[in-house]
């Protein structure tokens, strides 16, 4: 099974440090959905795995979260894009739970869920515990330098060959390719 793993915020949509708290917040970045098309179009299961820990800090209701992740689904389908799932962990660092990112936790669970080897996927982040995350499986972690992209290239903990990419449409060019 091809299978790509992404993270939401700064990689899908525009990120915020308020945090993206409603379906109108949410603003795709230009050419990341047409990316996630041209996966699917190219046999690709397509899998978000995102920290939301808005919902844990009481910043929106879960019932929010659903909304915003029908829009992003909704855009999608616009352009004949989609996913096969959307994790998401609800918590914050003070619950010390094994599904935020960089615990290996959320990863784990779509391995189980689509009974597949992570070992190799690529998984596509702008932050540095989205890359230990896919590290931590054997996932093959590749950056874009959108959201918190250009930060995290800077930081000294970055894993050792981690490709960089503008965005997700260059990170997907590169898959294809």
């Amino acid at each position: 099974m091809k299978l790509v793993i992404l993270d939401r915020d700064g990689v899908i949509n525009h990120d915020s440090d308020q945090y993206i708290k409603s379906p109108d917040e949410w603003k795709p970045i230009p050419g990341s959905l047409a990316a996630i098309a041209r996966l699917n179009q190219a046999g690709y299961r397509v899998v978000v795995a995102s920290n939301q820990s808005g919902v844990g800090r009481g910043l929106f209701e879960t019932d929010t979260l659903m909304a915003i992740h029908d829009k992003m689904i909704k855009s999608l389908a616009q352009v004949g894009g989609r996913l096969d799932a959307i994790f998401f962990c609800p918590h914050t660092n003070a619950d010390n739970c094994e599904c935020r990112k960089p615990k290996p936790g959320l990863f784990k669970e779509i391995a189980a869920r689509f009974n597949a080897d992570l070992a190799g996927v690529p998984a596509i982040g702008d932050s540095l515990r989205d890359l230990q995350a896919a590290v931590a499986v054997g996932a093959a972690p590749m950056l874009v330098l959108t959201g918190k992209g250009r930060k995290t290239q800077g930081d000294p903990e970055l894993p050792p060959g981690t490709p960089a990419f503008a965005d997700l449409a260059a990170a997907v060019a590169h898959i294809l390719r």
